[in-house]
């Protein structure tokens, strides 16, 4: 898996949100989107993440973005996630890890010298051309929706 390369058309995806509905990347045409991907609902660092998100969400608005994180967890475990920490952004389920492939972040990771394929977490911000303008790898969750406000305004 390789990731896309800046100023490429970011890849389209269709797949449920955390309510079961539909969400692809086309509905969010001329507007910019963050799209998150992160290994786990509900694990700490996760949880750091999305909720840093959510309490940054009235800047991610007005910088005229939109938030999608993504996981391979289920659309009820997006649910529980969502209503435990009151998300006000769609958790996209990639239970298949096609959305995950198509960006190059499902990988082989290491843990304790154990090999394993999981999600690197990353973000990409696409612009409202559909082109990803900023990807960020290896994301540490704390103090990372800073980074992605100075990308979106800059």
């Amino acid at each position: 898996m390789k990731l896309p390369k800046m100023g490429e058309k970011a890849p389209d995806f269709k797949a449920p949100n955390q309510e079961g509905k539909t969400i692809a990347l086309k509905d969010f045409k001329g507007k910019s989107v963050v799209i998150y991907f992160y290994p786990k609902d509900d694990t700490p660092g996760c949880t750091i993440e999305a909720c840093e998100f959510r309490d940054g969400m009235k800047q991610i608005k007005k910088a005229g973005a939109v938030v999608l994180g993504v996981s391979p967890d289920s659309v009820k475990s997006h649910t529980k996630f969502n209503d435990k920490f009151k998300l006000v952004f769609d958790l996209i389920s990639d239970e298949d890890k096609v959305i995950c492939k198509a960006y190059g972040v499902w990988a082989k990771k290491k843990l304790y010298g154990r090999e394993y394929m999981g999600v690197l977490r990353s973000t990409f911000v696409i612009n409202s051309q559909g082109k990803i303008a900023r990807i960020f790898e290896n994301v540490k969750p704390k103090g990372h929706v800073a980074e992605v406000l100075e990308a979106l305004i800059s």
